[in-house]
């Protein structure tokens, strides 16, 4: 009689950026992860990506396609790791041949925050006075502002959620304007002062949402990823990128969205600006949840008739002038 020898329980490499949240993001993942499967061991491995070494320059004109993806996929291609996490909002909507997006988490809060410094307190953006500077590094964000609050005066912030906040306490701006979801995951809640309404600032695409990215060929480790997969913010986000996409808008562009589901049906509305805030599209489409991606393209192709594709073009003539 022959003994069968089982194989030993599959050790899965997690890749993730060296910040501080994408860490807490990273080792949550991995949480969930080794609840679902005791039997198998999750380790986490981290790098560096272009983004998080170049701190100096505005991210619109570095050429954001992969800033903070681009050195995880080539480790995912390499076989130096299984799959990544990301922050969905920063993965491209085109991925490397052979990588795809897996699964999609819970999405947390996907709004926009605004920070104070402390001589502001009790302000909302819309009692601030004029000349205050608000710090952004997101097109998104500030083409929209803009639009509403053309007396204020932006300035363009770099580093991480921690080197933001220290330049804001030390007088560098008077506010910033962040992710919601990030000051959650890293515990600074009580710096909220303001969740900015979609009627002021529309998010950015899969913002609040952990895009988990791994080679398509792996059908073992899809199937485990879907464990953690919520199915209503994958539809939601789906939608999401395939405005982005068929728009040809990098995650450096002032694109922004919201998303509801209510029963069956998913609401999209989306958003063109030009970084002067000057010239804005905006509509909304609603269909079947289970269409979410011919919703995101149909709502591409109406901006793009109201004109979001002249605005876009002008916006990518001036990050290569080095606007």
């Amino acid at each position: 009689m022959t003994s069968v020898v089982s194989s030993p329980p599959r050790t899965i490499r997690i890749g993730s950026r060296k910040s501080q949240l994408a860490l807490v993001q990273t080792y949550w993942v991995q949480e969930q992860l080794q609840k679902s499967f005791p039997d198998i061991t999750f380790e986490v491995h981290t790098m560096s990506t272009q983004g998080d070494k170049i701190l100096d320059v505005a991210l619109a004109k570095i050429g954001d396609k992969g800033l903070f993806t681009k050195e995880l996929e080539l480790g995912m291609i390499n076989q130096e790791i299984d799959f990544a996490v990301h922050s969905l909002k920063d993965l491209p909507t085109n991925l490397p041949e052979g990588l795809t997006l897996a699964a999609i988490t819970e999405r947390e809060n996907p709004a926009d925050a605004l920070v104070l410094h402390e001589k502001y307190k009790g302000q909302q953006i819309d009692t601030l006075p004029e000349g205050t500077v608000i710090g952004t590094s997101s097109l998104r964000r500030l083409a929209q502002l803009r639009h509403h609050f053309p007396h204020f005066e932006f300035k363009d912030v770099r580093g991480n959620l921690n080197t933001r906040m220290a330049k804001l306490d030390a007088g560098e701006y008077d506010a910033l304007i962040l992710a919601v979801a990030g000051l959650e995951r890293l515990g600074m809640s009580d710096r909220v002062h303001q969740i900015l309404p979609k009627e002021i600032s529309l998010h950015a695409v899969g913002q609040g949402a952990l895009g988990i990215e791994c080679r398509a060929d792996d059908t073992e480790l899809i199937s485990l990823l879907k464990a953690i997969e919520h199915p209503p913010t994958r539809d939601r986000c789906l939608a999401e990128r395939a405005f982005l996409r068929d728009l040809e808008g990098g995650c450096q562009v002032p694109i922004g969205v919201n998303t509801v589901i209510e029963e069956e049906n998913l609401t999209l509305t989306g958003i063109v600006a030009s970084v002067d805030g000057q010239k804005l599209v905006k509509d909304t489409v609603t269909g079947p949840a289970s269409s979410a991606e011919q919703l995101g393209t149909k709502l591409a192709n109406t901006l793009r008739d109201q004109g979001a594709q002249v605005i876009l073009a002008e916006i990518f003539t001036e990050i290569q002038r080095g606007a």
